[in-house]
């Protein structure tokens, strides 16, 4: 996937983060009620997930003539910046997205940087869901660039899902001139896995017959969902592959991973149930910061929180979604991240409440060990708006 939730570089040039139930990895799974319990379905599902090919910076190679053939990353290209994407010819020389600008340059010296155009992405995916809408309604966006679908009862009555897959992805090219990958699958864990078989510009499909073989030899880190530090943990009990977490007992995973252990119990079967939620629910929206320097006085860092806030709240009035949780994120100059959260018993109900929550648990943290890199404000455990909201007191 190619910058969905990309961080901008640039005081002022702050990122907005949507998170969903399949976009948080090394986290317990978002939708944990929705996984696989002890029976199975035996309804046999066509499920294909639809990937973009380095979107923003195709877009930008498609654009732009002189970009094409080039390493191009779309970020910032100052010294506090960050990669937000990165073309395949950047990829080659190493370069990914979230990686400081100043990385990215040294491991390749002739790396392009363009300024990032949301509103022209945002109108390049709205082309292409609507492509997605001629085969199914039963479509869940990821990000600008990714979707699942379910194309068990496809529109165009088409009777194997790799051809609709393959109708999709031609009609993609035709409007768009972008190329797109896919994976074609019997559940969502493993089309999501088999759309990254043949990237770029490829598909492939995981039938129930090679399902648990191919989850098999797949290193614990390549499973959607489990990150870096869920990786280790699963390192630490000698747990290298998906064979060798079938080998363990449910009981086992779950007092290892909690309700996880479920998830992962189930997946390295090559069985996952969750269905393709046409109307998912936002899981989280929150915004960030990377600054041209470091900071380290409070109230620096307070007056950069503001239009972190303004942002958030934007889109909460925007889409009438209020939340419970609030989390501010510290990324310090050696890279370094901590995070702190609040849940209130309320939903937020109004901006100066959640500025109020989040310099609240900026402050509990001060004096900080180090100067600050960058700064993040979230809100989850989203709900839609419920009208007239009660007042949430805060302890002072």
């Amino acid at each position: 996937m190619a910058g969905s939730t990309g961080v901008l570089a640039g005081r002022g040039a702050c990122s907005l983060r949507l998170a969903g139930a399949d976009t948080v990895a090394d986290l317990e799974p978002d939708d944990a009620d929705e996984l696989p319990g002890a029976a199975p379905s035996q309804r046999q599902r066509k499920i294909i997930h639809v990937d973009m090919d380095a979107f923003y910076a195709s877009v930008e190679q498609r654009d732009n003539p002189e970009l094409r053939g080039r390493p191009v990353a779309v970020g910032g290209s100052r010294e506090r910046g960050v990669v937000a994407a990165a073309s395949y010819e950047a990829r080659k020389f190493g370069v990914r997205s979230a990686m400081p600008s100043v990385t990215a340059r040294r491991q390749c010296p002739d790396l392009v940087f363009v300024k990032p155009r949301f509103e022209v992405y945002k109108a390049i995916s709205q082309q292409i869901r609507a492509i997605f809408a001629e085969h199914t309604p039963v479509i869940e966006p990821l990000s600008l660039d990714e979707a699942y679908l379910d194309v068990t009862e496809n529109l165009q009555e088409i009777p194997l899902a790799r051809d609709v897959a393959l109708a999709i992805r031609a009609r993609i090219k035709t409007e768009t001139g972008l190329n797109a990958s896919a994976g074609i699958s019997y559940n969502k864990f493993l089309a999501k896995l088999a759309s990254d078989h043949r990237k770029p510009d490829g598909q492939y499909v995981i039938s129930p017959e090679t399902g648990p073989a191919f989850v098999e030899t797949l290193p614990v880190g390549k499973f959607h969902g489990i990150g870096p530090a869920t990786a280790a943990r699963f390192h630490a009990l000698g747990i290298q592959t998906g064979l060798d977490i079938r080998g363990q007992t449910l009981a086992f995973l779950e007092a290892h991973f909690g309700k996880a252990g479920v998830y992962y119990y189930w997946i390295s079967r090559g069985i996952d149930e969750r269905p393709v939620r046409a109307n998912r629910i936002r899981k989280s929206v929150g915004a960030e910061n990377t600054f041209f320097q470091d900071l380290t006085e409070f109230d620096a860092m307070v007056a950069e929180l503001q239009p972190l806030v303004d942002k958030v709240w934007r889109h909460c009035e925007n889409t009438g979604n209020r939340g419970r949780t609030v989390t501010l994120k510290v990324k310090f100059a050696d890279f370094e991240i901590m995070s702190r959260s609040r849940s209130v018993p309320i939903a937020v109900g109004s901006r100066d409440d959640l500025e109020r929550l989040a310099v609240g648990l900026l402050q509990a943290v001060m004096p900080l060990p180090k100067a600050v890199r960058l700064l993040g404000v979230s809100l989850s455990a989203l709900q839609g708006n419920q009208g007239e909201q009660p007042q949430l007191v805060l302890a002072v």
